[in-house]
């Protein structure tokens, strides 16, 4: 695979039709991470760690910052923030696929210089089992 633009990866929100690009995000991050199970024990080989295959809670992180730029999707936003709603998202990593699933907004911050705009940063967390889809 060759360098992707990062403009590319997009976080889109569900709103009711379909799927929105989360607007005025200008850095978008996502995590997978799985914890470990040790079963490590005193005859292990050589006291080498040993781990329990397919156990332990796996979780996706998303975190972006922007700038609003959409009322619509701004709104879909703030609004699960403050309902504490857990809703479906989709990420697109060029070349790569498509996670989708559920997601809770974890923070959502916001900052503004004197001469300047207003912007924000985000924080999801997987709430459920996700999915990929391929590109």
């Amino acid at each position: 695979m060759s360098a992707q633009k990062g403009k590319d990866l997009l976080v889109k929100i569900a709103d009711g039709e379909g799927y929105t690009t989360v607007a005025g995000l200008r850095s978008r991050r996502i995590a997978f991470n799985a914890e470990t199970v040790d079963i490590t024990h005193a005859e292990s080989v050589d006291r080498w760690r040993e781990l329990l295959d397919g156990a332990g809670v796996k979780r996706a992180s998303i975190a972006g910052r922007g700038l609003f730029k959409d009322a619509a999707t701004d709104e879909l936003m703030r609004q699960a923030f403050f309902d504490g709603a857990v809703k479906n998202f989709q990420v697109v990593i060029p070349d790569f696929g498509t996670v989708e699933g559920a997601f809770q907004i974890a923070s959502l911050e916001f900052a503004g210089e004197h001469n300047g705009e207003v912007t924000y940063e985000l924080a999801l967390e997987s709430a459920g089992a996700l999915t990929f889809t391929a590109a």
